[in-house]
């Protein structure tokens, strides 16, 4: 129907129920004769041009009766309460006095036949026009505002490819009850049971409150089951009209490791921020790139994105001017080599930067251990050009992103890393520049990261390669590690480590289970296979070593290492005769320096 054709129909459908109401509130008292009197005529007139125009003033006509609901059951309150209101006042004027029971009873019929006539198409299509393709049976977890919500569009929709079956909420005053037809039939522990006895096929977590334990939880219930888990769209995504409610999606990985967010010293960020020049080098990297979206929601007036590989610079450059286009942030990029001091010096020299983000590094451990003439060249050498050049230009702020591989390393990656703390510590107490570096574990997404390796391997069938059934690590989200760079930047006072809190360590093996459980696969299906301890690793990774812990928070998740001894003769030593070095030898000169084994001046020879 077109909208006109649609507001004729009711208008005259209208019409009909009102002419009918008045005839039978009559007839119901004996009122009716063969001749229709001037009371029963005024009052038919009144009430039916009454109610044309409250419907046009409530917007009756312009209502989607499909989506009825509450609101459209009040608004035809208030059309059939006024309409009748109205006649009755028209009653006492005309003849001093109205037939109120004549008129209560209309307005009874009345509301029973509008609401009945609009109501009747929802029952219809709710129960006659759904598709005929097979509906996955469907778990909603939280019985609240949320999941009734999503209740209420999977069944108002139907090419929705899910059918709620039941609710599943632990508190104990909604179960047993009914919510849109629905029953609520137990709490989070009574999923694994429930999913069998209603034959579930589908699990939407419908809480959009849950912090990260709680989620935890609910998950591993869930897993327990063969269905399908996914959850709701963030509430924010869902009011901006990013998504709509039943666009679910699939539970991350990053969902069940990540902590809650916290809040950040805005203040303390803006002042070493806002207006200033900012430089990133590794800006293309998966660190670098989320420091440079974060850095730029403070407004910096030059954004300057060092990096070694164009296409990753053009593409967050390419980001970064779209998403922040209204900003008046000026991006610059340079595509530099760490290793060239002289392209460095002249970068630093041309765009006087407040601040440097030194992100840039090889982070790969066992392409490290093949190769540490490489990781000297980049993570130490680099370290060094970068620091010289910012200190020679009076950089007010120096943060370098370094590693858990640092603290009694036993990788050439994680070793590089332990001098380049050192060179940075050695510049604070040179310079006028403060100089800081920022330690902290795996993070989740990273190019470096085991999760990816884990996701390709479950799309190829498995089976999932695991180092070790008992190896843990710490795990962070790019954008929470990210922040607290960015906060350690701004509390920096010079020569600290900070310390970012991991959380709890996770079993690599646990996050193997749940990824293959979150991709809709079973473990026997994919397999797990353990390969053994590559070069380099270590079965427990640590944030700080004996003498440097700190128990003292400076900020919330953000420690101080306490600095040890530093051997920059030796450092130097070996970045001036890496290259006479084989690998072998480079590889223990780099783990007894950075063990702190090697005492000053007793330098392997060459």
């Amino acid at each position: 129907m077109t909208y006109k054709s649609r507001l004729y129909f009711l208008i005259s459908l209208d019409s009909c129920i009102v002419l009918s109401t008045i005839f039978l509130s009559h007839l119901l008292f004996n009122q009716v004769s063969t001749t229709p009197t001037s009371a029963m005529l005024l009052s038919a007139v009144t009430l039916l041009i009454c109610h044309h125009i409250f419907s046009f003033v409530y917007n009756l006509y312009k209502k989607a009766w499909e989506y009825a609901s509450i609101g459209e059951l009040l608004s035809i309150f208030k059309v059939i309460s006024f309409s009748i209101f109205t006649t009755a006042i028209v009653q006492v004027i005309a003849y001093q006095q109205a037939n109120y029971r004549v008129l209560v009873v209309t307005w009874m019929t009345h509301l029973l036949l509008i609401g009945g006539s609009r109501f009747i198409w929802r029952i219809y299509r709710d129960n006659y026009l759904k598709p005929t393709v097979n509906k996955k049976r469907t778990l909603i977890v939280g019985a609240g505002s949320a999941g009734t919500m999503v209740v209420r569009q999977l069944l108002s929709n139907p090419e929705a490819e899910l059918l709620p079956v039941a609710f599943i909420d632990d508190n104990q005053k909604k179960q047993k009850l009914d919510i849109f037809g629905i029953p609520v039939i137990g709490g989070v522990k009574d999923i694994p049971l429930l999913s069998v006895k209603y034959k579930i096929e589908n699990i939407v977590i419908a809480i959009p409150s849950l912090n990260k334990k709680q989620l935890n939880f609910i998950f591993k219930e869930c897993a327990k089951t063969t269905a399908k888990t996914q959850m709701i769209p963030m509430l924010e995504d869902i009011m901006t009209g990013k998504v709509s409610v039943n666009q679910f999606r699939d539970v991350q990985v990053e969902d069940l490791l990540g902590r809650e967010t916290i809040e950040l010293d805005m203040t303390s960020i803006s002042e070493s921020i806002t207006n200033k020049v900012v430089l990133v080098t590794g800006a293309g990297g998966s660190i670098g790139s989320e420091i440079c979206r974060q850095i730029s929601n403070f407004s910096p007036k030059r954004l300057v994105l060092l990096g070694h590989g164009e296409n990753s610079i053009y593409s967050i450059e390419m980001e970064l001017k779209e998403s922040c286009k209204n900003k008046g942030i000026e991006f610059i990029t340079e595509i530099a080599d760490l290793q060239d001091y002289e392209k460095l010096l002249s970068v630093v020299d041309i765009y006087q930067p407040n601040v440097v983000y030194h992100a840039a590094a090889h982070k790969h451990v066992p392409l490290m251990e093949r190769n540490p003439e490489e990781a000297v060249k980049n993570n130490v050498i680099g370290t060094r050009n970068i620091a010289q050049a910012a200190s020679q230009h009076g950089v007010e702020t120096f943060v370098m992103i370094s590693t858990d591989k640092a603290v009694n390393p036993t990788s050439v990656m994680g070793a590089t890393k332990r001098l380049a703390e050192m060179i940075i510590q050695h510049f604070d107490q040179i310079s006028s520049t403060k100089f800081v570096a920022v330690r902290f574990g795996n993070v989740l997404g990273s190019r470096g990261s085991v999760i990816p390796l884990f996701k390709k391997q479950i799309q190829n069938g498995g089976p999932v390669t695991v180092t070790h059934p008992d190896m843990v690590r710490y795990f962070m989200t790019i954008p929470e590690a990210a922040r607290l760079v960015i906060q350690a930047g701004a509390l920096a006072k010079g020569g600290e480590i900070f310390v970012l809190d991991m959380g709890e360590p996770v079993k690599i093996v646990d996050l193997a289970i749940n990824l293959i459980k979150l991709s809709g696969n079973s473990i026997d299906d994919i397999g797990i296979e353990f390969t053994g301890i590559r070069p380099g690793e270590k079965l427990f990774e640590e944030l700080m070593t004996k003498d440097e812990v700190n128990e003292e928070q400076i900020y919330t998740k953000i420690y101080i290492g306490k600095t040890s001894e530093l051997f920059i003769d030796e450092i130097n030593y070996i970045i001036n005769n890496f290259n006479k070095f084989d690998r072998k030898q480079l590889r223990e000169a780099l783990l007894e320096l950075a063990n702190e084994k090697m005492k000053q001046k007793k330098l392997i020879s060459v």
